[in-house]
């Protein structure tokens, strides 16, 4: 199966005065993962279903993409902030055997990806990464690529 991790977009951390779990997209962020979803759509990637954090930077990262490809998108606590193996054991068991893209926030994708994969990676924002498994029960994975989201803007 493949598993895709974008991290969300650019967040409004200016003048901000509400809580962290509230900040949306900026409009750079915007505009960023809409270059990163063109990208997606022109790599064919086509994922079964897109599951994001429910904070509003992933939640709109992930709105953005699963409208650009026509993918179902799914809300899940367990891809909020706090995410690691434990959570993606969860979201695999919930939807075996599927091509997944997670949008989620740092540092969970990092450890987790790093995790999987055995290595050191550390995702930029609206970065992506793709990682197989081939055995969903043992968490092990081979990182396919990874990402920035200036060569997806190329792209």
């Amino acid at each position: 199966m493949k598993l895709y991790f974008l991290r969300h977009g650019q967040a409004n951390w200016e003048h901000w005065e509400r809580p962290d779990d509230e900040r949306p997209l900026t409009k750079k962020g915007y505009k960023e993962v809409e270059s990163v979803a063109s990208a997606l759509k022109e790599l064919k990637v086509r994922p079964q279903n897109i599951l994001t954090s429910p904070l509003p930077r992933a939640f709109e990262t992930a709105q953005i993409v699963s409208e650009k490809l026509q993918v179902e998108l799914v809300t899940t606590p367990l891809l909020a902030p706090g995410f690691g193996l434990h959570s993606l054991r969860q979201l695999l068991a919930d939807h075996p055997d599927r091509d997944l893209l997670l949008v989620g926030h740092e540092p969970d994708f990092s450890f987790a990806l790093a995790q999987l994969t055995g290595g050191t990676i550390r995702m930029a924002k609206a970065g992506l990464a793709r990682v197989d498994i081939e055995d969903a029960a043992d968490l092990r994975g081979e990182l396919v690529w990874l990402i920035p989201p200036k060569i997806l803007k190329e792209i």
